[in-house]
């Protein structure tokens, strides 16, 4: 069918780039007239081409679509089928790329081509027979107040069903004690046709949904073995009418299926909201008003309304509503709930606040420098829903097997009835066998096992200031066997102090001051600590003109017209210099030589030494990576010197030192193919190329943004020790998932061949299928006790 859509382009500069693309796609099986506005950055195409073949056509032109990606809330799942079935259905969708659904948090990460409306979206899930809304903080508080009704709702359904049923599983308790307490057939039927069609009827509404998209999930199986013990007592009742004998009826199965089913979901709603923990913890943190200096007069406004630059002002015992610089006061701020640091940090003027974190003592003012969605703890909590809603590479599996799972339930329930009456001439029996087949195989512990463990997990970490990307960091983590680290603020503190200047030429003054001047643009560790030693001893700043970096190597400039540079030792051989290393007397230091190039000749001015302490973790992070069998190497661009001083004290097993920046990501190949899988951490802009070569790239985010970004898994804070627990972390999660796989297949190939055979009557087949999926859920929660020293 001929449609037109409109995309969203990117990469776009100039004329040719439309016409490009223009030609691009018009030679495209399908489409028939196309135009690219390289104004509005839009190409409109008109045809009945596939969107995957445009969307290639476009990508291979050298250009990109712009695409959104947005979390949704989905209303109506009940198992691993259902979850499938939207994703199916949304993925039939042209501008759909990618839809993942998690089960556990009833949500929904879809990924659709810019332009494409959530109403179109919404329309398609409920034609599977769903319910998608909006997923956003205003709709989370929604949640939080509508959460306690859905629950007494849920409640007074179990209640009810129960009430009603209780009278008629009495009997059976009755013949422990050869009482015969069994109701009159027609006082077993009245009790059980509400628990039926009322209770039930939830059942029967998502099974005729599941039937209509020509699928299947747990509804269906419920309700057909529900109805099917019903409709066998009612067949039995009326055509025993004018005996004067009464027969065994099956009303109290039917109806104490559906009462245990009840249970076992609110129990496993009740068990999912718990996984959930760290999230709320998370949301909690933002303060719903703000004191804020405007119009020369300090007001609360909405944490909603802050703008960036604001001044805002927070007194004792207030948490914090934004991200800032403090402007004015000094006080301790408690972090822990957003970095897991457990100690109080004391803030004074020009430091870093996060919003979320307690004011402790002190009354603080500070400049608003990231709001909204751009703040550190809006970002964290995004991480963390799309790492909670994301499918681990074992989800593909279980995925296919419960494609065909109610296929095939529907088949062995089948040849049960068909096996019993056939063989042994008892319909009867082989109809409640049918029965406790149908129900004992409900996937619902099939579709909990991987995300429940997932979202336990990733909010574990995230209590521990360990943020996971995905589900996939989660697997790669499992198989590290070597961690290569950073030097420079990851092993150490990243703080160097100059330890010792030595003129070679002209008086030690004159070689602080020049390399002050040289020092005083670079943001470099080693030029911050020129610039604290200088500012003092109050030296004073000397005019530099021509300032240039030169990247691994180090910076020159014109300084009061003088031609200086300062720099590495591998530099200054580079550049012909013999050095004089015996005047180094700072023991493992990092050196840095001062020269001037004067008519053509360079000429040595002097050295300065510069000493970085390993930070007071570094040594236990090591022996714990150590104990578990894996390897840590350091990789680092300072001097081999000061680089084997570091691996010395912490007894690491490889180190490599005086690598250039676009050596790094090559040094972590080498590893790769001595069969290594490696994890990489790091914190600056020159890791960044490494952690997105290694297998696994870990950042601290007391780093740049760049290396965060290029990594799969952040720590919160500048502590090494975090990254064997996130290590270990990742492996108990793993093993948790494998648990709860076991448990749930388990559950189905133990109890489907005995009810079959008649082993597993429909009562207690009920109350197997409620128990496997709070049983897979409770094993996950075991992941949230984990504690760490």
């Amino acid at each position: 069918m001929t449609e037109t859509i409109q995309l969203e382009i990117t990469g776009m500069t100039c004329a040719s780039c439309a016409s490009r693309i223009e030609k691009t796609l018009l030679s495209v099986t399908g489409i028939a007239n196309t135009s690219v506005n390289l104004a509005t950055e839009t190409a409109t195409v008109i045809g009945d081409a596939q969107f995957s073949s445009i969307a290639d056509a476009i990508k291979n032109s050298g250009y990109g679509l712009k695409t959104q990606k947005r979390q949704f809330s989905v209303k109506g799942m009940t198992c691993s089928t259902c979850a499938k079935r939207i994703e199916e259905a949304l993925l039939k969708n042209n501008r759909v790329l990618s839809a993942e659904v998690n089960l556990a948090t009833e949500k929904v990460n879809v990924q659709f081509t810019a332009g494409t409306s959530v109403d179109s979206l919404q329309k398609i899930v409920a034609a599977a027979g769903y319910e998608l809304t909006n997923h956003s903080g205003v709709e989370q508080a929604d949640d939080t107040t509508e959460r306690p009704l859905a629950f007494q709702r849920d409640s007074w359904s179990l209640i009810g069903s129960a009430i009603l049923t209780l009278p008629l599983v009495l009997p059976m308790i009755g013949l422990i004690f050869n009482a015969d307490w069994m109701l009159p057939p027609l006082w077993q039927w009245l009790l059980a046709t509400p628990v039926q069609f009322y209770f039930g009827a939830r059942f029967y509404k998502a099974g005729w949904h599941a039937l209509r998209a020509r699928s299947g999930n747990m509804d269906l199986l419920v309700s057909m073995g529900t109805s099917a013990a019903y409709g066998l007592s009612l067949y039995l009742w009326l055509s025993y009418e004018g005996h004067h004998d009464s027969p065994h009826l099956y009303f109290e199965s039917s109806a104490a299926i559906i009462t245990l089913v009840l249970l076992g979901k609110l129990l496993e709603k009740r068990a999912k909201q718990r996984t959930t923990d760290a999230l709320k913890e998370l949301e909690s943190l933002k303060p719903a008003s703000a004191l804020v200096r405007r119009n020369d007069q300090w007001q609360t406004i909405s944490t909603s309304e802050l703008k960036k630059g604001d001044m805002v002002k927070v007194l004792p015992g207030e948490r914090i509503p934004s991200d800032g610089i403090v402007i004015k006061g000094s006080s301790h701020v408690d972090e822990a709930l957003i970095t897991g640091e457990s100690i109080p940090l004391h803030k004074s003027i020009s430091d870093k606040i996060t919003g979320g974190s307690i004011n402790l003592d002190g009354v603080l003012e500070f400049e608003a420098s990231a709001v909204g969605a751009e703040s550190t703890l809006s970002k964290i909590i995004s991480l963390v829903e799309e790492a909670q809603g994301a499918k681990a590479p074992v989800q593909a599996l279980v995925d296919k097997i419960s494609s065909i799972f109610v296929p095939l339930v529907l088949i062995v329930a089948f040849a049960t009835v068909l096996f019993w009456g056939l063989v042994f001439n008892d319909w009867t029996q082989g109809i409640l066998h049918a029965v406790a087949v149908l129900v004992i195989a409900c996937p619902c512990a099939l579709g909990l096992a991987t995300p429940a463990a997932i979202m336990a997990g990733t909010g574990t970490a995230a209590k521990h200031g360990i943020l996971v990307k995905d589900a996939v960091a989660l697997e790669k983590a499992t198989k590290i066997d070597y961690v290569v680290f950073d030097k420079t603020g990851t092993l150490t503190k990243g703080k160097p102090e100059l330890m010792q200047s030595t003129p070679i030429r002209g008086n030690d003054n004159e070689v602080i001051t020049l390399a002050y001047a040289l020092s005083h643009n670079s943001e470099h560790p080693l030029a911050k600590a020129v610039v604290n030693y200088a500012q003092s001893h109050h030296i004073g700043l000397a005019e530099v003109n021509e300032f240039q970096v030169v990247a691994g190597k180090g910076v020159k400039a014109k300084v009061e017209e003088r031609d200086v540079i300062l720099g590495s030792s591998n530099w200054m051989r580079e550049l012909g210099l013999s050095l004089p290393t015996d005047k180094i007397s700072t023991k493992g230091a990092s050196v840095s030589w001062l020269a001037e190039t004067k008519s053509g000749n360079i000429e040595l001015l002097g050295l300065l030494c510069f000493a970085d302490n390993a930070k007071p973790e570094a040594r236990t992070a090591v022996q714990r990576l150590q104990d578990t069998g894996i390897k840590v190497a350091m990789l680092t661009g300072d001097s081999n010197e000061s680089a084997n001083y570091i691996a010395m004290q912490l007894g690491l097993d490889n180190v490599q030192a005086e690598v250039l920046p676009q050596e790094k990501a090559h040094a972590i190949s080498n590893y790769q193919a001595q069969g290594y899988k490696v994890a990489m951490v790091g914190d600056g802009i020159n890791d960044a190329p490494a952690l997105a070569q290694a297998d696994l790239g870990i950042a601290m985010a007391t780093g740049t943004e760049v290396a965060v970004s290029a990594s799969a898994i952040t720590l919160m804070r500048g502590n090494p020790k975090l990254v064997s627990i996130a290590l270990l972390l990742a492996s108990a999660t793993y093993k948790n998932i494998q648990q709860n796989l076991f448990w749930a297949f388990a559950f189905n190939t133990i109890g489907i061949p005995l009810a079959a055979i008649g082993y597993l009557n429909p009562v207690l087949a009920g109350a197997a299928m409620a128990c496997s999926s709070v049983f897979v859920i409770t094993n996950a929660l075991r992941l949230q006790r984990m504690s760490f020293t």
